[in-house]
């Protein structure tokens, strides 16, 4: 429904809005809140369209949604993509560049494989025997 007020929700202000208000003052309650609600409305729009008129023809097209931040940078740096953020964000391989990183850190060639681990004649796997190392250590 309405700002996130579920069917029992709204069942339970109703009762409680009889229970406070009582049957006979309810109508007169809910007219004088929608009056209230619509002028409040119209008063908005008038404001709204005052702006417009006093900023001048070259904001005929400003929206004042515009005014939040997420909408503000989604219309002007997402959508448009003046900067080029798109094609960054798509020629970035981030698995590419950790691998560059790992073995720039082993100090391996780009081109090259990866260098094969010695043959350990304890180890059944042909590696190296890691609970030997991990008591040397």
């Amino acid at each position: 429904m309405f700002f996130d007020i579920g069917p029992l929700e709204l069942v339970a202000l109703i009762i409680l809005a009889v229970l406070i208000f009582g049957p006979d003052k309810l109508p007169k309650m809910i007219q004088d809140v929608s009056r209230t609600i619509r002028k409040i409305r119209e008063f908005s729009d008038s404001a709204k369209e005052d702006i417009r008129s006093e900023l001048g023809p070259e904001f005929k097209d400003f929206e004042f949604e515009d005014l939040n931040p997420k909408t503000f940078v989604r219309k002007h740096v997402l959508d448009k993509d003046e900067l080029g953020l798109k094609e960054i964000r798509n020629g970035f391989d981030l698995r590419k560049e950790m691998a560059e990183v790992t073995d720039a850190v082993h100090g391996r060639e780009e081109d090259a494989p990866p260098p094969a681990a010695p043959a350990s004649p304890s180890s059944p796997t042909g590696g190296p025997d890691l609970l030997k190392l991990s008591l040397i250590h």
